[in-house]
């Protein structure tokens, strides 16, 4: 079971250091420390930031910062059942 507050973590780490406001997921890839392929994973869930860009929707753009854009990712992996309630 994936926490989801691992994740927020995790999330807030990579995405955190983007130049907010954001417009698109193109503005996130310098701030990645791995770039596209920053993993996420907590318990059963592992998910690279490329594949989070192609499993959601487009978003709510723009972002005035990290902590919106975080809840939004974690909001849509809920409700597409990639993490377990918790």
């Amino acid at each position: 079971m994936a926490d989801k507050e691992e994740l927020r973590t995790q999330m807030k780490d990579a995405f955190g250091g983007a130049d907010y406001p954001i417009n698109s997921p193109m503005d996130l890839v310098p701030a990645l420390p791995n770039g596209p392929s920053t993993k996420f994973e907590s318990g059963d869930f592992s998910m690279t930031a490329m594949e989070l860009n192609t499993k959601l929707g487009g978003g709510n753009f723009p972002y005035e910062s990290a902590d919106a854009f975080v809840d939004d990712v974690l909001q849509q992996l809920e409700e597409q059942g990639h993490l377990d309630d918790n």
